[in-house]
């Protein structure tokens, strides 16, 4: 069965040859011109994911992005001509899954998408698994202890919950108020500055050369990301 992917965007051309290359690529795709209507389909459709622009009429991307991230799980790719830090960050921020600024090539929408969906059916199944295979690097969600090469790794609490958020969801960029969030919860007093040290001792306790890390990768003016790799299980 072929997956769903709504397309939100006011502009014609641009939702035309994004529709074109998505069937091209063996998707089922719906599409809506305002942020309102957006809205509606997503709540009657249930799509797989969303191809969402920020600039829309009646409701804007960012607060449609905002709704469904309280009401659902589905994906959602952010579509914006705004190119500054701040707008991707509030985009992520928001629950977005990825940003793709215009102008775009419609090839590298189509593999986004293809990544998106491939990251969070793979998340799916490890948010099942007792233990998740990075590598040498296990991490045992029931009794809460990581492995590296069999050896196990003493992690305080919160390095736990850190490692653990980013790793059910490898390739995603998380911003450091978003790990805050969901790794520490709402009502963590601390700074987002205290995840970088976080962050430093778990790189000292898991990779095999922190200067050079291998899981837990920098993406630079966002964030930080569990790396996708290969033999992933």
């Amino acid at each position: 069965m072929s997956q769903t992917v709504l397309i939100v965007e006011d502009d014609p051309k641009t939702r035309d040859i994004l529709q074109l290359y998505l069937e091209g690529a063996g998707y089922k795709v719906l599409m809506a011109a305002d942020g309102r209507d957006g809205l509606e389909k997503a709540r009657t459709y249930h799509p797989d994911l969303i191809v969402l622009d920020i600039m829309l009429p009646e409701i804007d991307g960012l607060h449609v992005c905002r709704t469904l991230g309280r009401e659902s799980e589905t994906p959602i790719i952010m579509l914006t001509a705004r190119s500054t830090e701040d707008d991707m960050l509030l985009g992520l921020d928001l629950g977005a899954d990825d940003y793709i600024t215009k102008p775009f090539s419609p090839r590298e929408v189509v593999a986004r998408v293809r990544t998106v969906l491939r990251r969070v059916s793979k998340s799916k199944a490890q948010q099942d698994a007792e233990v998740l295979q990075h590598g040498i690097l296990e991490i045992d969600k029931r009794r809460h202890e990581v492995r590296v090469n069999g050896e196990a790794v003493k992690l305080t609490p919160k390095e736990f919950k850190l490692l653990l958020t980013m790793a059910l969801s490898p390739g995603r960029a998380f911003t450091r108020d978003e790990l805050v969030e969901q790794a520490f919860g709402y009502d963590y007093d601390g700074l987002e500055r205290t995840v970088d040290a976080h962050i430093m001792n778990l790189r000292k306790k898991i990779e095999p050369d922190p200067s050079d890390p291998t899981y837990i990768e920098t993406v630079y003016g966002i964030g930080y990301r569990f790396a996708e790799l290969d033999n992933v299980q």
